[in-house]
């Protein structure tokens, strides 16, 4: 059993940068792949960006690719994703996942409470 908490969300505007911080509990958390997806109002949640297990591999959007960045830090229990260069259609509440491969599905089993994200024009 893994447990989510997401952190980092806010209001920014287009052009900045937020970090959102995913702290996991439990003592198997570096054996999961984690995920981070994003729902927007009255839209289906889509995939964002989502890493192995060991941090070695990495896979993205291709709306995100080279604006954000997920990580982990497994001595913390923390996977990071690093957004830069906002614009306002990343607007969504965004939420992260625990699995066991790196899917770009959201066939996760675990998930957060997810994180608000707001980008003004």
């Amino acid at each position: 059993q893994v447990q989510l908490v997401e952190s980092g969300g806010g209001l920014v505007q287009a052009g900045g940068s937020l970090r959102l911080s995913c702290a996991a509990s439990g003592r198997t958390f570096g054996s999961y792949a984690m995920g981070w997806f994003r729902q927007a109002p009255g839209k289906v949640r889509e995939f964002v960006a989502a890493i192995s297990w060991n941090g070695g591999s990495t896979i993205y959007a291709d709306s995100v690719k080279g604006r954000f960045t997920i990580s982990r830090d497994s001595a913390k229990n923390t996977v990071y994703l690093q957004m830069n260069s906002l614009k306002p259609e990343d607007t969504a509440v965004y939420y992260c996942a625990a699995g066991v491969g790196v899917v770009t599905t959201p066939d996760y089993p675990y998930w957060g409470q997810g994180t608000q994200v707001t980008v003004s024009s």
